[in-house]
């Protein structure tokens, strides 16, 4: 038996990087995986390749729209849901005075907003059976990031969020937890493309041989998510998890 076997998942942001090793790693710990993405190709490719415990749905994290047809496909397919990844996100870089007010807006509307649908949309379709939402969050949510100004605002309401509806669902009796994860680094497409050229080696955290990394591995990422979705981690709700290396003493 697997840690979270026959459970059902949603993972947003499923089709590469954190979200797409996620889903595998819940894959092979038993569960049915509902893999949800705005790229329907990759998202697709990765549903087929991984089996009928899998499910491909595109799905526009921003649009309240959008994640009650998600839910409802999941729920359709594989009954009702359990766990809910919210992954998806995107990263762009600007400081106070070169950031603009669009590209704030856009960050706080797929990182932020997509948090707020996911959880008052799981948390209404988990209040019965209870389950569990675990939200990507940041250590920029409170490591000073000066040249990422917008991202971190956003990491931080996502932070402010998940702590508010973990305690909504403590004091209304809803056996839901809701957690926030707070990487530092990881070796996506997304921190490829922010650092182009730059081999892995020099971004890769190693204690021996790069100490001041700031990068881990997907895969490492998803051995955090699994514990808070699994029943291992039910005396957990509305913390924040670092998954940092402990980065708050290094600097930057």
């Amino acid at each position: 038996m697997g840690r979270v076997q026959d459970k059902v998942a949603l993972v947003t942001g499923g089709a590469s990087g954190v979200g797409r090793a996620t889903a595998q790693l819940l894959l092979e710990e038993g569960a049915f995986v509902a893999i949800s993405d705005i790229n329907a190709e990759a998202g697709q490719a990765l549903a087929e390749a991984c089996g009928a415990r899998a499910m491909f749905v595109r799905h526009d994290v921003a649009s309240e729209s959008d994640w009650r047809e998600a839910l409802q496909a999941v729920q359709q397919r594989f009954g009702p849901l359990d766990i809910l990844i919210n992954n998806a996100g995107i990263l762009i870089p600007g400081s106070i005075e070169s950031g603009t007010l669009a590209q704030f807006r856009q960050l706080m509307q797929v990182n932020a907003d997509s948090c707020f649908i996911g959880c008052q949309q799981g948390v209404a379709a988990m209040k019965e059976r209870g389950g569990s939402i675990v939200n990507m969050a940041s250590v920029s949510s409170w490591l000073p990031i000066e040249n990422y100004a917008g991202y971190s605002a956003s990491k931080a309401a996502v932070a402010a969020l998940t702590r508010a509806a973990a305690l909504y669902c403590r004091k209304n009796g809803h056996a839901v937890r809701v957690n926030s994860l707070h990487p530092d680094g990881i070796y996506t497409p997304m921190m490829q493309a922010s650092a182009p050229g730059v081999p892995a080696h020099y971004l890769l955290f190693d204690p021996k041989t790069n100490p001041k990394g700031r990068a881990c591995l997907p895969e490492h990422i998803a051995k955090v998510l699994l514990f808070l979705a699994s029943d291992d981690s039910q005396a957990i709700s509305g913390a924040e998890i670092r998954a940092d290396s402990a980065i708050l003493g290094m600097g930057l």
